[in-house]
């Protein structure tokens, strides 16, 4: 009991002293956006203990792929910093699992899980009280799960198999979350499945409603999952994770092919790169295949291009990633890696981008020309965002040698991270718009306007990247070093936050909501009326009259970029500042 009550009063020490300032402000809104949902779980538990019950499992889908997702979750206390004390695993785990009740998601989960007092209160007085230890008991499992899912990870990506199962898993959860819709249609013709009440996230409410096994099993369940993480910090604690492989020598004749050799050799061994293509791979299949479900294959040739935008935005970070290894470059004089990363890009992406999208096109019989247009436009915008991402918004990562349990956490700055790839999935999709447009409206003419503005993004968006690297090189360098910008200049984040708070609300919701008209209301409304599909979902151009369909589509894409634009500008350095650097 000592050692759990040093541990939350460690973790409350921290949250004090490093919830200031922009970190501050972060957390607010994300517990303002968490007591929202709570007040609609809780709204629930009024109207159908079905659909709470259905409420309930997402929360826990959250606490299990969330944490997974932000690379490995809330670490302010990690077992590492407790190794020299001696502390039996199972000791441990009791002091970092009451660390773990401490900040703001469990206080917001807690919040949901009133929802089983309110569901208690109308079933009778008997049911109130017993909602009181099972709202306990559930948020101790969803904590549990959380960890030990975010332990099995770490575990798992020690191993390519490891990393290619979690990749597997993690891309089709997520692509399901994100088409949605098709659960919702689903369930609106069918209900809630009866199984959903019978999941562990709804054990405590079975035991609300009158099954008494339910106090049993949540309390079993917790037991095996406290042993299940007392068994996974004695691994993390005591496990090396040194690569024994045999090194095989570069074979080279040219810079570039020097750097491309590095980049594919890294591609093969690193777990993280490994991660994150089948990541993107599974995505693009699952969130194109998902309308499968209800009978509409109309995604199924997209699945080529979404699965180039999710690789893009997984390795915006590239110079990020590498850590301090930038100082190789840096030691030859007027020597630039980005033609060199490009190429390694498309030479890994490219391939299995054509065969998916000809693949699937073809099961489905077109629209040939919108995917032969948008495929290569993406794949050049990709090739040429990513290294300038990288290099103009460079969040510092940690280097590969010194990652955490979880290698997926590559940055101690996770809101970067997010960002970043936010940024760079809206910025590829815009690169694929001129030739999908035109290949919508003319056919084949659009093929030809994709391949020359993915070349021209490719080369341009390169050049501007190199000229930064040369020009900005050391002090990227004391960035990643360092965490801090070096000199005058900045990094976007840093520049983020000396804004003033009006501005700083305008750029999080420009940032943060401009991809609903540009991608599900512009781009996706577009293809929808182009293939007849009309009346369908919330797809607002669907429902209007032909003649201003295709408008306004056009109108939300223009809203939608007007919002990045906006964003952009109000984060960028004034002109003025950006000339004395």
């Amino acid at each position: 009991m000592a050692v759990a009550l040093t541990m939350a009063a460690m973790k409350v020490a921290a949250l004090r002293h490093a919830l200031r300032g922009e970190r501050a402000q972060t957390a607010g809104l994300g517990a303002v956006l968490g007591i929202l949902f709570a007040g609609g779980t809780i709204y629930l538990a009024v109207r159908d203990l079905d659909l709470l019950a259905a409420a309930y499992a997402v929360w826990l889908l959250g606490w299990l792929l969330g944490p997974v997702f932000m690379g490995g979750g809330d670490e302010t206390l990690r077992p590492e910093y407790f190794a020299l004390l001696g502390l039996p695993s199972r000791r441990l785990a009791v002091g970092l699992l009451a660390a773990a009740f401490v900040g703001l998601p469990p206080l917001v989960s807690l919040t949901a899980l009133l929802g089983l007092v309110v569901a208690g209160a109308r079933l009778g007085p008997v049911a109130a009280l017993v909602a009181v230890p099972a709202m306990l008991l559930q948020l101790a499992v969803f904590v549990l799960l959380s960890k030990v899912a975010v332990g099995l990870v770490g575990l798992a990506l020690r191993s390519r198999l490891g990393a290619i199962g979690t990749g597997l898993l993690n891309g089709a959860i997520l692509a399901g979350l994100g088409q949605i819709w098709v659960v919702f249609l689903a369930l609106g013709q069918t209900g809630v499945p009866p199984a959903v009440r019978y999941l562990p996230s709804g054990w405590g409410l079975l035991a609300v409603r009158g099954a008494w096994w339910a106090f049993g099993a949540l309390a079993g369940l917790i037991v095996l999952l406290l042993f299940a993480w007392a068994a996974l910090l004695r691994r993390r604690v005591g496990v090396s994770r040194a690569s024994g492989r045999p090194r095989r020598p570069f074979r080279a004749r040219t810079a570039d092919g020097a750097i491309v050799a590095k980049e594919l050799r890294t591609s093969s061994r690193d777990l993280v790169r490994t991660y994150h293509f089948t990541f993107a791979f599974t995505y693009g299949v699952c969130f194109a295949a998902s309308p499968l479900l209800v009978g509409w294959d109309g995604m199924l040739p997209y699945a080529g291009p979404v699965f180039v935008v999710m690789a893009a935005a997984m390795a915006a970070n590239v110079y990020g990633t590498d850590g301090t290894a930038l100082w190789l470059t840096l030691m030859t004089p007027g020597a630039s890696d980005v033609r060199g990363r490009q190429l390694a890009w498309l030479a890994t992406h490219a391939p299995v981008a054509v065969l998916l999208t000809v693949v699937c096109t073809a099961i489905t019989g077109g629209p040939w020309p919108l995917a032969l247009a948008l495929l290569p436009a993406l794949l050049g915008g990709a090739a040429g965002l990513v290294p300038l991402i990288s290099v103009y918004g460079l969040v510092p990562g940690t280097d590969p040698h010194r990652r955490a349990n979880n290698p997926l956490r590559t940055s101690e700055d996770e809101g970067g991270l997010t960002g970043q790839a936010y940024l760079t999935l809206a910025l590829v999709a815009a690169t694929g718009l001129p030739a999908g447009y035109l290949a919508i409206r003319f056919g084949w003419a659009g093929v030809v306007v994709g391949v020359v503005t993915g070349v021209l993004c490719w080369w341009g968006l390169g050049r501007l990247a190199a000229v930064r690297l040369r020009e900005r090189g050391p002090e990227l360098l004391s960035t990643m070093r360092t965490g801090r910008p070096a000199g005058g200049g900045g990094t976007m984040r840093s520049r983020f936050a000396e804004l003033s708070k009006p501005r700083k609300a305008v750029a999080w919701w420009c940032f943060g909501f401009a991809a609903i008209p540009l991608i599900p209301q512009g781009i996706l409304a577009t293809v929808f009326v182009s293939r007849g599909t009309l009346r369908h979902s919330w797809f607002l151009a669907t429902y209007l009259p032909p003649g201003l369909r295709y408008p306004v589509a056009l109108a939300f894409v223009v809203l939608g970029l007007a919002m990045y634009a906006v964003g952009t500008w109000i984060v960028l350095p004034p002109r003025r500042a950006a000339t004395t650097e």
